[in-house]
């Protein structure tokens, strides 16, 4: 579905990426993992269209996407992303967040907006009440929905299990995957690497603009290397 060819990324004077290749296959859960400033996320906004890369391709679908510099004509062929910081609209109810996902959208969302109660009952119950006034767990939901509203044949998801308790982030995930089972692909930027690689069918390791390793997620999880770089501090149940 998603092919990245020698991307690459600057900022100012700084190589963010460093020529990175990688694809996301459909219908299955990709993660990037690797410690902060390594390029996970940046590597998210240029396949959003948030910023321009200096060199690279990006296709999907097999069309070339990577001079398309406008995030609403990304989210209208099919990629959304559930941003770092959750960012929904704190003024605005559960069920007006949800709407400003499918903005783009001109059928009725009455079968949408079900479907993501079904997956998060607790929006259901708060569907009236102001986004900033949700638990962080909750709005975290309720990003995931919002991007859900938009139909996304590709759900990007950058840090969701960030300043979650446990329990919550076990949720998150349980959710990720009932996501992926009803038919959407899903690419996972994650800092908690035991639940990312215990959930994704593929990995890509990422250090300081480069991809250095890759493999099946059993098979990251598994690999002596990886386990002292990036499990080594981590419970099994985490």
């Amino acid at each position: 579905m998603l092919k990245v060819e020698n991307l690459q990324v600057n900022y100012g004077g700084i190589e963010a990426l460093k020529g990175i290749s990688f694809e996301v296959p459909t219908g299955k859960i990709v993660t990037l993992i690797g410690a902060n400033g390594a390029g996970k996320t940046t590597t998210l906004r240029a396949i959003a269209g948030l910023i321009k890369p200096k060199a690279g391709a990006i296709h999907f679908e097999e069309a070339n996407i990577s001079g398309t510099h406008d995030a609403a004509a990304i989210v209208g062929r099919g990629i959304t992303l559930v941003p770092e910081g959750r960012r929904i609209f704190p003024d605005m109810t559960v069920l007006e967040n949800l709407k400003i996902g499918a903005y783009l959208r001109k059928d009725k969302l009455v079968r949408d907006i079900e479907r993501v109660y079904s997956l998060f009952p607790r929006l259901e119950e708060r569907s009236w009440q102001l986004g900033g006034t949700l638990s962080g767990g909750e709005q975290q939901m309720l990003a995931v929905g919002r991007a859900l509203m938009a139909n996304p044949k590709l759900l990007m998801m950058d840090e969701p299990s960030l300043g979650l308790a446990p329990l919550i982030v076990r949720g998150i995930f349980d959710i990720i995957r009932e996501i992926n089972k009803q038919g959407v692909t899903v690419l996972l930027i994650e800092q908690n690497a035991n639940m990312a690689l215990k959930t994704a069918d593929f990995a890509y390791v990422m250090e300081t603009g480069r991809i250095t390793r890759s493999g099946t997620g059993n098979e990251l999880l598994n690999d002596p290397t990886i386990k002292e770089a990036y499990l080594g501090t981590m419970n099994e149940d985490d």
